[in-house]
């Protein structure tokens, strides 16, 4: 009697990839999605699709919303919300930054805003950049004289910038400083409008800055990634690179352009 010979086993990363690919469908639908459709866009057996929809109903990764439609489950955003707890902005920006100083060779630093100061929390440089780092990680700068700092201040409502002045009184560090307000609205504005800042040599005298902004995946604006050059060699060419570098960061946070992930 000839025995039938069983089908091979479906392996465990088979499974897994017709799990990504159904959740990967569900994912671009805004709505809840039939069982045929799933099927036809992922390209699964209804049977199949089926058999591993109903998995994933008992752990919670997808919704049945009524017999034979699904949506994701509440599973996916737990877990989401764990790993956005867990990673930092310089973990997600640690690697690009070093990219942006190889292609560069100038300092790239990596900031936040901590009250009326930003705060240096890493930064890639050489020696052979040309220039004296001053502010080394953990220093602290002048929102009002830092490209970083400007790009959290043009954010600031207009009753809030008033009161930072204020408080701070615009001191300057040199001939360069804005130390007046309305010149201090006029830069903001500039912020803006381009999308980036700039430092001309306002907090230290030989060293331009440009910066862009770093955001996380509600959109709001959570660190600052700038170069620093001696303000000579600052070449507007890096702007790209610079912009497209804190874009790249953002989006390893969950950023999206447009709209929130």
């Amino acid at each position: 009697m000839k025995m039938e010979t069983p089908e091979p086993a479906k392996t465990s990363i088979q499974v897994i990839e017709r799990m990504v690919a159904l959740l990967d469908v569900l994912a671009s639908y805004p709505d809840p999605v039939s069982l045929k459709e799933l099927s036809k866009v992922s390209g699964l057996h209804p049977s199949t699709a089926h058999r591993i929809l109903n998995d994933m109903v008992v752990t919670r990764f997808v919704d049945r919303v009524e017999p034979g439609t699904y949506r994701l489950g509440m599973r996916l955003l737990e877990l989401g919300n764990v790993v956005k707890s867990r990673l930092s902005v310089r973990e997600a920006a640690v690697d690009l930054m070093r990219a942006l100083h190889n292609k560069t060779k100038q300092t790239v630093n990596l900031s936040v805003r901590q009250g009326d100061e930003i705060v240096y929390i890493d930064r890639a440089f050489s020696e052979r950049s040309g220039m004296q780092v001053v502010r080394a990680i953990g220093g602290r700068g002048p929102l009002h004289l830092t490209s970083t700092g400007k790009l959290f201040l043009s954010i600031d409502e207009p009753k809030a910038i008033r009161a930072y002045a204020t408080r701070t009184g615009l001191a300057g560090h040199n001939k360069n400083s804005i130390t007046d307000l309305t010149r201090l609205e006029r830069e903001l504005s500039l912020v803006r409008a381009r999308g980036y800042a700039r430092d001309n040599e306002e907090l230290e005298l030989g060293v331009r800055c440009m910066a862009a902004g770093i955001h996380d995946d509600s959109g709001k604006l959570v660190a600052g990634l700038s170069i620093s050059a001696p303000a000579d060699r600052l070449q507007d060419d890096w702007l790209e690179d610079l912009v497209n570098t804190a874009a790249q960061i953002s989006a390893t946070l969950g950023h999206r352009v447009g709209g929130t992930s």
